[in-house]
């Protein structure tokens, strides 16, 4: 088991009695600073600096206890993001109904990519609504076609 797969096996029995969920564990670096960058989030992809800053105080000090790590770092807890990225169609699937920014392989149509909101997952098919110029129209894209998925801000 590497670093990374022990310190998650330490930290979500935490997160898991604080209805959180782990969306990642990174290793990043800032200048010569290492940081271990840890992000969570509520089940409905929400988050909120207080719970980050609490599950930072519990999860410092399971690090502590654990001690997994031999060198200096800085502890990261964070919310994934208001654009994270759906790395599975699982992922995608919970995201139905929302707005997403979907880059492709092949383009489908004359599109390479769409920004719009994803109204169903049928299978493996990706169904959207978006605006091209002032009209509404519809992209179906195969899960299989997708290069990058993420959540999208509507502006």
């Amino acid at each position: 088991m590497n670093q990374l797969e022990k310190i998650k096996v330490g930290i979500l029995p935490i997160l898991e009695n604080h209805g959180i969920e782990l969306y990642d564990i990174v290793w990043t670096h800032e200048g010569k600073h290492k940081i271990l960058q840890i992000s969570i989030m509520h089940p409905d992809g929400s988050m909120d600096i207080d719970v980050c800053a609490e599950m930072a105080e519990l999860i410092s000090a399971k690090l502590d206890e654990m001690d997994v790590i031999e060198h200096e770092y800085m502890l990261e807890v964070c919310s994934p993001g208001a654009e994270r990225v759906l790395r599975n169609l699982d992922e995608v699937k919970n995201e139905v109904g929302k707005y997403l920014y979907a880059q492709f392989k092949e383009p489908v149509g004359k599109l390479t990519e769409v920004k719009g909101t994803l109204n169903a997952v049928e299978e493996n098919e990706l169904c959207f609504d978006y605006m091209d110029k002032a009209v509404k129209k519809k992209c179906r894209v195969s899960y299989d076609n997708i290069k990058l998925i993420r959540l999208s801000v509507k502006i």
